[in-house]
């Protein structure tokens, strides 16, 4: 795969490849009435204490966007990911253009003003989308569950090492979730080993200069090596070889802006991805993303950069040039994905119901991974 291809990553795109990357030897630690009770577990006690580390609460979230608002998310920046779309509201002379979201990552900005945040406090989602345009392997799913949280920040927030003080709050919690599910199911220690207490920091600038000749996931895979835990900073900004680390799209996380490295040399983008090594399926395994949100002015370069200015007219980019709605930091936590890893599963079909092609579940079926249908 080239640098280009490489971009957007939703999913490996070759059964051929997967049927080589899924377990020889694989074994459930859980039966299946185990796997359900565990995941309750790990869902309780992440919502319970990202509200604490974070000062959230929880709230209602949509399923379903009014197109026309410019809400929804489009993931990345080059339109091969699009959300389903359909006509709503019975009766009406001009039907509502609905869209069934695909991430509530702009949503999430309107409702903290809509639910009387203040700066410090902040918002969780149990949130549930669909992606159709994902290739379905062993992580990438079509139907999406993550916590996704925003909260109001100071402009003066706006910088990396608040940045960093949330990831490591989030880290915690996440850490915190694997003990507490294996104190409640003992046989999942011992076989793998766990996540590191610690999680390293760095920027996709320094990780591209390590391997420039790598495309984006072969980079992570080979600095996941040296750590196996850590929060890429800047996803979005162009490196030097013209590509960014990953697609981002232009008007929620702000990946523009200069920043400064430990040593002082200029960097760019105050957002990132928590990422691990998995040693069930020995891949790289993407837990979240986040970052501080776009101001009016973060959000007229990336808009610019990425031919997409006109997205200017929507309401939800009025009201960030306009500061009618707060400055944030926010991201998502996918569930499922947490699931997988902290209960040893060698598929997310382990852990979530959805779709899946019959070449996927004959493949699972000969290597004794039972996905739930």
């Amino acid at each position: 795969m080239d640098k280009r291809e490489d971009l957007a990553g939703p999913g490996i795109g070759d059964y051929a490849e997967i049927e080589k990357i899924l377990p020889q030897d694989y074994e459930s630690l859980l039966t299946p009435k185990e796997t359900q009770l565990a995941i309750f577990a790990i869902k309780d006690y992440i919502e319970e204490n990202l509200c604490k580390e974070l000062n959230l609460i929880r709230v209602t979230c949509p399923l379903i966007v009014d197109a026309e608002s410019g809400i929804n998310d489009y993931l990345d920046r080059d339109g091969s990911r699009t959300p389903i779309e359909f006509p709503c509201g019975l009766g009406l002379e001009k039907p509502i253009r609905a869209q069934i979201v695909q991430a509530a990552t702009k949503w999430k900005r309107l409702a903290l003003k809509q639910f009387g945040m203040n700066v410090g406090e902040g918002i969780l989602c149990d949130m549930r989308a669909v992606r159709k345009d994902y290739f379905l392997d062993h992580d990438h799913s079509a139907y999406v569950d993550q916590w996704d949280w925003e909260k109001v920040i100071t402009e003066e927030q706006r910088n990396l090492d608040f940045l960093t003080e949330v990831v490591k709050k989030i880290w915690k919690v996440i850490k915190g979730a694997e003990g507490h599910v294996q104190r409640l199911f003992p046989q999942l220690k011992g076989k793998y080993p766990n996540l590191p207490d610690n999680i390293k920091f760095m920027h996709a600038e320094d990780i591209f200069d390590m391997y420039p000749d790598l495309p984006r996931k072969q980079r992570e895979t080979e600095i996941l090596q040296k750590y196996p835990a850590i929060f890429i900073y800047g996803i979005g900004y162009p490196l030097k070889d013209g590509y960014p680390h990953e697609l981002r799209a232009a008007d929620y996380d702000d990946w523009v802006t200069e920043t400064k490295s430990e040593d002082g040399r200029t960097m760019h983008g105050l957002n990132g991805d928590i990422l691990v090594w998995n040693p069930v399926t020995k891949r790289r395994h993407e837990l979240s993303s986040m970052g501080i949100r776009v101001n009016a002015e973060s959000l007229i370069k990336q808009l610019e950069l990425s031919g997409q200015l006109d997205f200017l007219k929507y309401p939800y980019h009025q009201a960030i040039l306009n500061n009618e709605i707060p400055l944030s930091i926010g991201g998502g936590i996918g569930q499922s994905r947490t699931y997988m890893l902290l209960l040893r599963k060698a598929h997310i079909g382990e852990v979530s119901v959805t779709v899946w092609p019959k070449i996927l579940k004959e493949m699972c079926e000969k290597k004794n991974i039972h996905v739930l249908e």
